[in-house]
């Protein structure tokens, strides 16, 4: 150990930076913000459920890359965020132009399918009544809708539903799937009615599970992103007199999505096409550790008194409160139990054989989420 950590009780940044340039593999990344719910959402559980709808519907249809499709939607603002430029050395601030402080959003639905075909974009227009002339410039095919909140509601994704099978060219006799978020708007059951009248089957994915199992979060939304700030920038550029509206949005989405749309390696990430139900490891669902509880189990109490604890002296039992309400066991749990039965003479014998190896987890565990409290409503007497 080097003298100066001894004096100053710590390592220093110049260790640190010594340290990342052996270790080849290390980096330093900027984490990307995720929220509590789609952490704990994202688990075996939730996932495996999805994976077994997916394959009970590949069964009987025998699908091919062109009949799988995703839909969802993102906004693009009037006010961009600019890109990189190049400026001289010493310049401590260098601005960029922008049509406001505070802009407008503009919804763009989009679908793609496995096949990496997608069709026009479909947009929502914070207004009152829609016009034709709000698609100028717009890619080929385009459709729109108008809304006051500016958001998709049910009419909204019926429209939406209606330009879709357009598109996608959907029978009875040649039946598509679409994937979808499980938002309140696309539980329409006008839209869903007419989507089985022309051979949609629809399926979503579990709540807060989209950032990991949707294609189109996965490959196309941020090279999207990326390509419609350039074009921002240049659109400013063009028009130096004039401010960014919501009407412009679309010419803009017309020059940023051609180059975006490779929804391929989406679907192939997700395990959606080619279906993989084990594209995801064990290292991908610890986030979801501190609230993960394991399945009930009928046969827990046989389990457990096939226990053999006759020559136990010194026991440490702890109670996993959410697990007895849920009246599970799992075997991780018999394990960390046959490691609390233990005797004092086996512990002792095996300390000295060398024959056990105890994990920091064995002996400080990961922390694990209180088991939710029921709250029930008072009763008033009137």
């Amino acid at each position: 150990m080097p003298h100066n950590w001894s004096a100053n009780e710590a390592a220093r940044e110049d260790w640190f930076s010594a340290y990342l340039k052996r270790q080849k593999k290390l980096s330093i990344r900027k984490p990307e913000a995720t929220s509590q719910a789609r952490v704990f959402s994202f688990n075996p559980t939730n996932v495996q459920k999805f994976y077994n709808n997916l394959q009970t519907i590949f069964n009987p249809l025998k699908l091919e890359s062109g009949d799988i499709w995703n839909m969802d939607e993102t906004g693009i603002t009037t006010v961009q965020t600019p890109d990189h430029i190049v400026a001289r050395k010493g310049i401590k601030q260098i601005g960029c132009v922008t049509s406001a402080e505070r802009g407008n959003l503009v919804i763009v639905a989009v679908a793609v399918s496995a096949s990496g075909n997608s069709i026009p974009p479909f947009f929502i227009f914070p207004r009152v009544k829609f016009k034709s002339y709000f698609l100028n410039g717009a890619p080929d095919g385009s459709a729109g809708a108008a809304n006051p909140s500016g958001w998709m509601t049910e009419v909204q994704f019926l429209q939406f539903s209606h330009h879709f099978v357009k598109y996608a060219r959907s029978t009875k006799e040649r039946p598509v799937l679409l994937l979808l978020d499980n938002h309140d708007s696309h539980l329409s059951v006008e839209a869903l009615d007419y989507f089985k009248v022309n051979g949609v089957s629809v399926c979503s994915f579990p709540p807060h599970c989209s950032h990991k199992l949707q294609p189109l979060d996965r490959s196309v939304f941020e090279p999207f992103k990326k390509y419609t700030n350039p074009a921002c920038d240049a659109w400013m550029t063009m028009h130096p007199d004039s401010t960014m509206s919501i009407y412009s949005i679309p010419g803009i989405v017309g020059n940023s999505f051609p180059l975006a749309c490779t929804p391929k390696a989406g679907f192939a990430k997700t395990g959606t096409y080619p279906l993989n139900v084990n594209i995801f490891g064990e290292h991908n669902f610890m986030p979801a550790y501190t609230t993960d509880r394991p399945p009930p189990k009928q046969d827990c109490a046989v389990e457990s008194t096939a226990l053999n604890i006759s020559n136990v002296t010194d026991v440490d039992f702890t109670i996993f409160e959410n697990d007895m309400l849920n009246a599970g066991c799992s075997k991780d749990i018999e394990r960390r139990q046959d490691i609390s039965y233990s005797s004092s003479n086996d512990v002792h014998s095996a300390f000295t054989e060398s024959t056990v190896v105890l994990s920091p987890e064995d002996l400080r565990p990961f922390k694990k989420a209180e088991p939710r409290k029921r709250v029930r409503a008072n009763k008033r007497n009137y």
